[in-house]
């Protein structure tokens, strides 16, 4: 797990090594162990190491090597590099370290840009082929790594952070009226390949993208399953389904064990880290380090889960660290999280796992987590009712049970400066849904949470919150083979039980029926979901800022509204809408745009 960087100039000029220099800085926090730099004419690459893998200096980076003419930057983990290792060997090739890092040079040596296609794992890489003066990019297929983009003439500036990009300079900061509209539809979700800034976008996951030494790109996507039904599994019985997933769900928790430190579990007390928990005790882990955090009650609203994750740290014999933080601890925790998100992220636990990797990231340098159970495997609220919408209703289905505003409420919120002139949002949603290769108004809908949502709400929020604290987070759930093989699933076997029912069914063969059976909950973080106290006079004073009056992002009189009846902040999915305002202008305030 790393940080990286770089620079390719396509119009003769040398790469700027001091910009790549800056961008490497400004992502310390995601390799604090080791920095990198190399120039190859052409372009300039950056590295920030966190050691995971092959600890010694033979695993560092940039890597380059010389007889097989590539060179590489890597940021994610490949679970299965010892068995490709093994097989590139027997194919002739040698190799000079342990590390995974190595084994992608040698894979896209042997099996040129198909080399992704071998690949288990989360990546983001950027791969110089030296002889063909080419720039290979490429994304995990769930988007777990993040990888930005700066493109102007003759240039491509990427990192593995939308701030280090601003770090390098020269970059467009207006706002994307497109992006913004998703901002206030979507939970504040941008989809890839967009940000919020004019400037800067962001390679789309499971995409390889080619850079010739003149400019020329061209880009494809690699991965996508199936959510239709094969013939072959017609007739398949429940209990075959829950066995075929169970045992994919173990072989993703043991592949996400490959490392050389130890790995912990982020155990919030719900089903998906609870099983993450007892998967591993199965295995043979033994004294495993579990980590929970909870927070002060507010209006008759729990801060904290303890009761669940202490049942299921006693059931298992782990080494439990319950963190319990304070509400006074929250407000400069505000800050110090909008300034480790790469773009801003409204979901109110962002801090909590903010908070939540500082003191983790003290005992482990990696552990796994239950993010993306509930899109995979339906257990959203709002995927209940869509078994019994026609296919050809999903997105009014869903749009009704997900947007924060409509279109026509935009118009009332954004100054007519940064409007978007057509319904970005719904026609995006229109046309993902209407895709084929999905069979139901569900499986639509899932596909759509997957492979759109997902990667930029709870995946990257992990991923920023994580390595702003040096700690590298694992997610069994998305697993690649788990994800094709829920998405064949018939959905009445996810949605059974009041979601994620196939899950549950495993489950029972492991943890206590209390844990199980509990009401669904989230990581609750209950001053930040009602945006009161402190955090009420952040946003506030964010939103009254000089920066903020000069922007004039959204229309004053709205503001005024939102902030004198509080009541009518509350949007869909338990969303804030004066938060969203507000941590925009932080976020953009934060990292010094006007």
């Amino acid at each position: 797990m790393c940080g990286i960087s770089g620079e390719a100039r396509f119009d003769g000029s040398v790469p700027d090594g001091r910009a790549v220099t800056r961008m490497s800085e400004a992502m310390r926090s995601r390799g604090p162990d080791g920095e990198g730099l190399w120039n190859d004419g052409w372009i300039t690459l950056g590295h920030r190491r966190l050691t995971i893998i092959d600890l010694s200096d033979a695993g560092a980076q940039p890597m380059v090597r010389e007889d097989l003419g590539l060179a590489l930057v890597f940021n994610g983990c490949i679970y299965n590099y010892p068995q490709l290792r093994d097989e590139l060997r027997q194919a002739g090739h040698t190799f000079r370290s342990t590390s995974d890092t190595e084994v992608i040079l040698v894979a896209y040596a042997q099996w040129g840009e198909d080399f992704v296609h071998h690949l288990v794992g989360m990546f983001a890489v950027v791969l110089v082929d030296r002889q063909r003066r080419r720039l290979v990019l490429a994304r995990d297929r769930l988007g777990i790594k993040p990888l930005y983009l700066a493109e102007s003439p003759g240039r491509l500036r990427f990192a593995s952070t939308l701030p280090a990009l601003l770090a390098a300079g020269d970059v467009d900061t207006g706002i994307d009226p497109v992006a913004l509209h998703h901002y206030l539809s979507w939970h504040s979700i941008v989809p890839a390949p967009r940000t919020v800034l004019r400037g800067i976008r962001k390679l789309p996951p499971a995409t390889v993208r080619v850079v010739e030494a003149d400019g020329r790109s061209r880009e494809r996507v690699y991965w996508r399953p199936d959510y239709q039904r094969d013939p072959a599994h017609v007739g398949t019985a429940a209990r075959d389904w829950r066995a075929a997933i169970g045992d994919a769900l173990r072989t993703a928790v043991r592949r996400r064990l490959v490392a050389d430190v130890p790995v912990g579990v982020l155990l919030s007390g719900g089903l998906d880290s609870s099983m993450i928990v007892a998967l591993l005790a199965e295995a043979g882990q033994h004294h495993l380090q579990t980590f929970s955090i909870g927070f002060d009650s507010r209006g008759g609203e729990s801060g904290d889960e303890f009761h669940y994750s202490d049942l299921v740290a006693r059931t298992f014999g782990t080494d439990h660290h319950r963190i319990q933080l304070s509400n006074d601890d929250l407000e400069p925790a505000v800050r110090r999280t909008i300034v480790a998100m790469s773009e801003p992220m409204g979901s109110h636990d962002v801090v909590a796992f903010h908070l939540l990797s500082e003191q983790v990231a003290r005992h482990v340098k990696v552990a796994q987590s239950g993010q993306g159970a509930d899109e995979v495997f339906a257990g959203y609220g709002y995927h209940q009712p869509l078994t019994e919408v026609p296919r050809e209703d999903a997105a009014e289905a869903f749009a009704d049970a997900f947007f924060d505003r409509s279109h026509a409420e935009l118009d009332l919120v954004v100054d007519p400066a940064y409007a978007c002139d057509h319904d970005a949002s719904r026609e995006l949603l229109a046309a993902h849904l209407a895709a084929p290769r999905a069979h139901t108004a569900l499986d639509a809908v899932l596909r759509l949470d997957t492979h759109l949502m997902l990667p930029d709400d709870p995946v990257k929020r992990v991923d920023n919150m994580s390595m702003a604290w040096g700690l590298e987070v694992r997610t069994p759930f998305l697993d690649q083979d788990l994800v094709a093989l829920a998405a064949a699933c018939p959905p009445e076997h996810k949605v059974a039980q009041g979601g994620k029912g196939i899950l549950k069914e495993v489950a029972r063969e492991t943890l206590p029926a209390e844990v199980i059976d509990r009401p669904k909950g989230y990581f609750p973080v209950p001053a930040l979901r009602n945006v009161d106290g402190p955090v009420r006079h952040l946003v506030t004073e964010a939103l009254a800022a000089p920066a903020a009056r000069e922007r004039r992002l959204f229309r004053p009189e709205y503001v005024a509204e939102l902030l004198a009846e509080p009541d009518r902040a509350q949007a869909a999915a338990g969303s804030n809408k004066l938060w969203q305002l507000g941590l925009l202008e932080l976020w953009l305030q934060s990292h010094g745009i006007r």
